[in-house]
């Protein structure tokens, strides 16, 4: 049976399809058979208030989106939420999320927060117990804080990362005010979604075994299960599965 009290939070606005491609995967890997078999989602976005997270982790503002993500976490406690998921891998950087977790767990320390980095890595153990190799399509904050490096690497996986001119073009595919996924996320445009896909295709040339979609945005444009054989793995989906199993496990569907 389903939990009859609570429901998952999730934090939108980091970007905002983002929130919504997560509740809508939560709602794809649940079992249900009409709408009152579907888990109780909650979702605040409130971009407005929160920083670009890449700025900040580049020093480009002091100020730390890590607060106001930790507020919105409150809120969203006190409207009822009993795990919450941020679908956000540059905010999971310590230097942020450090401080959004330690301001939910002082306020509400019985919500469980359901870290996506952690739970990439869990997956790809599961799932890809023989590969050793990861490539990473990220942020420039996310790369230039080791967030992916560290936790492969304790892991036991080698992480693979695009050049330094592919991180560029990787991080103008999301942040373009032209062309990048923030500014037209549906549909994504042509030319963010060719550059991501090249940059993928470098790395499994490159000897990747695996490649993480690394910003919750680039799921919305490299929307294939693989490139050239080789796993693209969608941490949105990553993250919706372990929401579900940390709030109602019996009603993740098994072989999604």
């Amino acid at each position: 049976m389903k939990t009859d009290t609570g429901a998952i939070g999730v934090l939108g606005g980091v970007g905002p399809y983002a929130g919504l491609d997560l509740m809508r995967k939560i709602f794809d890997q649940t079992k249900a058979n009409c709408d009152q078999d579907h888990l109780s989602v909650i979702q605040f976005s409130l971009s407005e208030h929160i920083i670009d997270r890449t700025r900040f982790l580049l020093g480009e503002t002091d100020e730390n989106p890590g607060e106001a993500i930790g507020e919105i976490m409150v809120r969203m406690a006190n409207a009822g939420a009993t795990v919450i998921g941020v679908p956000c891998n540059t905010a999971h950087s310590p230097r942020i999320m450090d401080q959004a977790v330690a301001m939910l767990h002082e306020a509400a320390p019985q919500v469980r927060f359901v870290h996506m980095i952690d739970s990439v890595i869990d997956f790809i153990r599961e799932r890809l117990p023989q590969a050793r190799t990861i490539g990473v399509l990220s942020t420039k904050g996310t790369y230039a804080t080791g967030l992916y490096q560290d936790a492969l690497g304790k892991a036991g996986f080698t992480a693979l990362f695009p050049d330094d001119a592919g991180r560029e073009r990787v991080q103008q595919a999301i942040s373009n005010t032209s062309y990048g996924i923030k500014a037209q996320s549906n549909p994504v445009s042509p030319q963010a979604r060719a550059d991501l896909y090249a940059e993928a295709e470098k790395l499994v040339e490159q000897g990747a075994e695996a490649v993480i979609l690394g910003c919750t945005e680039i799921p919305l444009a490299l929307t294939e299960p693989d490139v050239r054989g080789v796993p693209l793995l969608d941490a949105t989906n990553v993250l919706a599965r372990a929401l579900i199993v940390a709030f109602a496990p019996d009603r993740l569907k098994k072989d999604a």
